[in-house]
Order: structure tokens, then C-alpha cells, then sequence
């Protein structure tokens, strides 16, 4: 179940809102005038969520190349980095 604060919450109990935030590493939505404003979450579950996102776009470049016929064999791309290699 999500934890929801309204804002004051976050001037008031800022604390008790990152040690939860820290311990759980889950986010709490923070609400404004009863509805939803914000997702405040602790530092290392927003580099998760960043590194889930950088791999889904990275996955669908790969998809994308591959729709357009932009591959290349494995082969030819370790020769092509063994002739740089050896320069």
C-alpha cells in the first residue's frame, strides 16, 4: 500500500519522511490540496529507477536497429575492435 503525506507533512516531519524513505526505499506520494503532487524518494532508489529506465531505452535502440536492418555480426564487430585495438 503507497504512503501518502499531505505537503505539510514534508515542512513538518521531513525526518521521519526520508528515514522511511531510506529504510523502505519506497517513495511517498505527497499530496496538495487532497490531490497528488509529488513522489519524493531516497537517492539510491531513484538510481534504480534511472538505471531501469537507461536500460529499456537502450533496449529499444537495439529493437529499432534491428527493425531497420542496422546489424552487424558479432564477428565483424570484434574484428573491427581488435583492428582498433592494435593501431
Amino acid at each position: 500500500m503507497p504512503t501518502i503525506r499531505p505537503s505539510a507533512d514534508l515542512r513538518n516531519h521531513y525526518n521521519e519522511i526520508s528515514a522511511f524513505c531510506q529504510k523502505s526505499d519506497e517513495p511517498v506520494f505527497i499530496t496538495k490540496n487532497g490531490r497528488g503532487d509529488l513522489a519524493v524518494l531516497s537517492i539510491s532508489a531513484y538510481e534504480v529507477l534511472s538505471g531501469r529506465k537507461e536500460l529499456y531505452r537502450l533496449l529499444q535502440e537495439g529493437l529499432d536497429a534491428e527493425e531497420a536492418g542496422r546489424t552487424r555480426l558479432s564477428d565483424q564487430v570484434f574484428d573491427e575492435l581488435r583492428r582498433e585495438v592494435t593501431r
